[in-house]
């Protein structure tokens, strides 16, 4: 049977071993180093160094850098190029609701599409105010309700955008948004 020490040693051990690739988030201090060991017991070895790039199998997915990370863009402005009471009015839902999407039961990649076709059908249709329907997720932290926003961010679809709203609760709540689409200008105007 191990001695109580020794056990507890060989945990914070294997700890260092599990832990020695992680990285401190962003904007945090580095942690402290562990306290020494105490007893008779020799010091952790050193983690090993990590294999030069080289020593990587090709099926090893490598791993973004650090500094290679890009800041998270900046979310449309929601109001931008309408004024205070079309922003109003667009929050409280009183924009008559032109058309609904609904993205119940797909994946990211059709719920991607059929959003991009929808935006841009309904504005050259003339629609106003839409309604996209994404759903609140397993506690409130839906995978669609998450990617919408960020979607609707993308230069193809933010240029037939004039702002965008969570919805009213009648309308699908946190789960929905309305958006309020450009006036189509077709080719002779």
């Amino acid at each position: 049977m191990r001695r109580p020490a020794q056990a507890a040693e060989e945990d914070r051990a294997i700890w260092h071993r599990a832990v020695r690739d992680v990285a401190p988030l962003g904007g945090r201090s580095q942690p402290r180093p562990s306290p020494p060991p105490l007893g008779p017991f020799p010091p952790n070895p050193s983690p090993p160094s990590p294999p030069p790039p080289s020593a990587l199998s090709p099926s090893a997915p490598a791993r973004p850098h650090p500094a290679t990370r890009h800041a998270p863009t900046p979310p449309l402005d929601r109001f931008a190029g309408i004024d205070r009471a079309s922003a109003e009015r667009l929050k409280r839902g009183l924009h008559p609701i032109e058309a609904r999407l609904d993205l119940h039961g797909m994946t990211q990649s059709e719920a991607h599409n059929a959003l991009a076709r929808f935006v841009e059908v309904s504005r050259a249709a003339g629609r106003r105010c839409v309604l996209v329907i994404t759903g609140r997720g397993a506690f409130g932290g839906g995978v669609l309700k998450g990617a919408v926003p960020r979607w609707l961010d993308e230069p193809t679809l933010r240029r037939h955008l004039l702002a965008s709203a969570p919805a009213q609760p009648r309308n699908g709540g946190s789960g929905a948004l309305y958006l309020l689409l450009r006036r189509h200008r077709g080719a002779g105007l």
